[in-house]
């Protein structure tokens, strides 16, 4: 059995050694430089409310077993009391709807209440000062320190030694360029694995290495005031429910007869050296409080319940947690030194989901359910500075309670990465978003007199933000006449050498052995059949292939399994991509190139080297719009002059530019998936109806789970919504009478076929016309099951 050494002893790293020896790993040591339990780190002050409900189906699924499982060690560890989400604005109280469609979404119960409901709830609480809560019944307080304990004894009478006082210096390792173990301060140990769960300090870890650990610490202020008069007598720590008060960035929990309020409504403090353990009056993860920081937050307390005002703050911290640049914990392998393993910035709401996740992960080389949200290299090299991540995790420590848009673009590093075509964009009026750190455009201000906006169905102001009608106007111009499209930010890798077929053959489910000069769409799958990707690989020469992935992910897992004959090279910032599509696509592309672009001699799905007036581009005859057109690739430093070319072609046949809104709407009508979004891990590729691009008969990871698999229970489905003016946005639950019974996955307006798309997990046996409702903001929309695709379901369009 393998020897696993985790480093950290606080609520993340006892529940992995206890997941670990529930799973027959018996020689399991946790290190910390700390005491045991109370080791000092994040979980020894953390005041341990657990709000499940996330616009993450994965974080929420961390949460919910978070919570099932501290359960099970009774409520010294997890007390029940439910939480209760207060609005005191109109916005926050379409919040509150909108959360209770995400817990509905994604299994679990909870509603709106009205300000009566709610103040029946809480004894602190008064109808008067609220428009109305979100009640969450299976919501409540962990009590960290006695969780860490009450998950390492269990761990230890299975075989796991603890071990406080050991501060780790160095990881060692094998020939072979394993891990081999770790080196103290107090000596040496071996081990197969070694997993870094050391909390606050795993940038620190991480450097041991070589490995960017990118989350930076911040305080946050937690206060106790002195005892309250209607808690008087109490003889439990907390029998109310958890409270939060996001207009004014407030929690608040029982304490006995005293109330604990924590804030995030003062200036981000983050923590730039740690102290150590004898540096520290109380802990290292403690900071001395600063009352000017809080006396705002106490005025608003006092505001909300107003029993307050006869106390005052009687005690406080400036406690220090992990953030990170897009709110998600770390969890994963590092890629150069196998059997090193991380699981940073965690809070105690998620711990036992992410203990459980990288146990299973480390042990069967599955975590069991869709964690790239939260994988180690989710993130490109340029998001991984110090200036970027403390931007971002500053600017996520000031947003943890807004009331965020979907569509919201982040903040600042911006404009980091643009395309070659950028100067261009902007003199159009592009409107920006952001992705990966691209800058994308949304939609163009000159395309504002285009006729086709005239017929454009208003929005409510939720679905109008970050919207225009323009975006429509470009669709419409798209299915009519040609637009262009920047496809820069879409990642593309060169690989190359002689086992590049065979590697490729291996790694992908559909078959890539044609000719040089074809494209094949193809998938990625996990060892148990789940979709980790989905790709476009274009065969440039008999050993060289273009591969146009989904992120950095692709990128980790071809790298992970590339042999010596094989090489892998990011080429996206070198290149740049024009997406030329629409009826009178070629006849734009026609007069520019020598090369025949008629449909016998450049057929759908092939690939051309040819110029493009003074441009040499890779030419690829794809269309993710659902019209005729091509993918043009070329060199950054010529990508100016190929936009420069089409553009003043394009006169002649009406061409615009076109952003990504219209991008999204036209993709949906013609039934394109979105990786990661409208299918994970967690989804096989026949019940995401991308059955067409598995072969079977070739040997492929994960075909063998595949072939074992029976009848989905559920399947990607697609839905109109019966009113042609409304819109839903994604992540909204689905109901067939009062039971939810799948969620949106994806959703825009389809202007062709004027109604709004949306896809969603859906139970097998729903038919086509079979009528459902989704959940918008609290109000049920009619909707329709449809027959995919919308849009020229014979591919008249595309193949001409």
């Amino acid at each position: 059995m393998p020897t696993a050494i985790v480093v950290g002893a606080g609520i993340v790293g006892s529940a992995i050694a206890d997941e670990l020896t529930q799973r027959g790993w018996t020689e399991v040591l946790v290190l910390d430089q700390g005491p045991l339990y109370a080791t000092g780190g994040s979980s020894s002050h953390a005041p341990g409310l657990v709000f499940q409900t996330n616009p993450s189906k994965t974080m929420t699924n961390l949460a919910q077993y978070t919570v099932e499982k501290l359960q099970g060690f009774g409520e010294s560890a997890f007390r029940p009391v439910g939480g209760l989400e207060v609005a005191t604005t109109p916005e926050r109280l379409r919040e509150l709807h909108r959360r209770a469609g995400f817990a509905a979404s994604w299994g679990l119960p909870g509603r709106v209440l009205d300000p009566d409901e709610a103040a029946a709830l809480h004894p602190l609480l008064t109808a008067d000062k609220i428009l109305g809560a979100f009640h969450t019944p299976t919501d409540g307080l962990v009590h960290a320190v006695n969780a860490v304990t009450a998950q390492a004894e269990r761990a230890i009478a299975h075989g796991a030694k603890f071990l406080g006082g050991h501060r780790v210096t160095g990881v060692r390792t094998r020939p072979d360029g394993r891990v081999a173990g770790v080196d103290t301060d107090r000596g040496s140990f071996d081990a197969d694995v070694v997993i870094g769960a050391a909390g606050f300090w795993g940038r620190q870890f991480g450097a041991l290495v070589g490995l960017t650990i990118p989350l930076l610490p911040l305080a946050h202020q937690y206060a106790r005031t002195g005892p309250i008069a209607p808690l008087a007598g109490a003889t439990r720590d907390a029998t109310a429910p958890i409270l939060r008060h996001q207009d004014k960035d407030l929690y608040f929990r029982e304490h006995g007869d005293r109330i604990g309020i924590g804030s995030y409504a003062h200036r981000p403090m983050p923590v730039e050296r740690i102290r150590r353990h004898d540096e520290s009056s109380v802990m290292p993860s403690v900071e001395e409080f600063t009352p000017a920081d809080f006396d705002p937050s106490w005025e608003d307390a006092v505001a909300l319940l107003p029993s307050l005002a006869e106390t005052k703050v009687d005690e406080g911290i400036n406690g220090i947690f992990s953030f990170t640049a897009d709110g998600f914990p770390l969890i994963g392998e590092h890629r150069e030194l196998p059997g090193l393993w991380i699981a940073e910035a965690v809070w105690v709401t998620h711990s036992a989901g992410v203990a459980r996740a990288v146990a299973q992960w480390v042990t069967s080389g599955d975590p069991g359910l869709d964690v790239h949200e939260c994988d180690l290299y989710r993130f490109d090299p340029v998001q991984l500075t110090d200036s970027y991540v403390h931007q971002r995790a500053e600017r996520n420590f000031i947003e943890v309670y807004d009331v965020l848009h979907p569509l919201d673009p982040p903040a600042n590093p911006r404009p980091l990465r643009v395309s070659p075509f950028h100067p261009r964009q902007q003199e159009l009026g592009a409107v920006f978003t952001e992705g990966a750190a691209w800058e994308r455009p949304l939609w163009f201000a000159a395309n504002e007199g285009l006729p086709e906006t005239s017929g454009i169905p208003k929005r409510d102001d939720w679905s109008a933000r970050h919207w225009s009608p323009i975006a429509g106007a470009e669709a419409l111009v798209t299915r009519e006449r040609v637009a262009m499209y920047d496809m820069t930010p879409l990642t593309r890798l060169e690989v190359a050498g002689p086992g590049a077929l065979a590697f490729l053959q291996r790694m992908t489910t559909n078959n890539l052995d044609k000719a040089p000069g074809a494209v094949t769409y193809t998938l990625l799958l996990t060892e148990a059949g789940g979709v980790r990707s989905d790709l476009t690989v274009a065969r440039l020469a008999p050993d060289r292939f273009q591969v146009g992935i989904n992120g950095p992910l692709d990128l980790d897992w071809l790298l992970r399994h590339a042999p010596s004959d094989v090489f892998i090279r990011d080429i996206t910032g070198a290149t740049c991509c024009i997406g030329l599509w629409g009826p009178r696509a070629r006849d734009v592309l026609r007069p520019l190139t020598s090369t025949d672009v008629s449909h016998p001699a450049f057929g759908y799905f092939k690939a051309k080297h040819l110029a493009v007036g003074d441009v040499p581009v890779d030419a690829l005859r794809l269309s993710y719009v659902g019209e005729l057109g091509w993918e043009l690739y070329t060199s950054a430093e010529l990508g100016l002059r190929l936009w420069d070319t089409l553009w003043e072609a394009g006169q002649a046949h009406g061409v615009v530019a076109a952003g990504r809104s219209a991008f999204n709407s036209l993709r949906l009508e013609k039934g394109y998936r979105l990786s990661g979004t409208d299918m994970t891990t967690e989804h096989d590729p026949y019940a995401a109806g991308l059955g067409f691009a598995v072969r079977p008969d070739k040997d492929f990871v994960g075909r063998d789970a595949l072939s074992a698999l029976g009848e989905p229970s559920s399947r990607l489905t697609v839905l109109t919504l019966d009113d042609v003016s409304a819109v839903v946005l994604g992540k909204e639950p689905v109901y067939q009478g009062d039971e939810p019974v799948g969620y949106v996955t994806s959703a825009s307006y389809g202007y062709t076929i004027g109604r709004c798309v949306a896809y969603a997990w859906l139970p097998a046996g729903l038919q086509p016309g079979d009528g459902v409702e989704i959940d918008y903001l609290g109000t049920r929309l009619a909707a329709t099951v449809g027959t995919e695709p919308l849009f020229d379901p014979k591919m008249e369009r595309i193949r001409k």
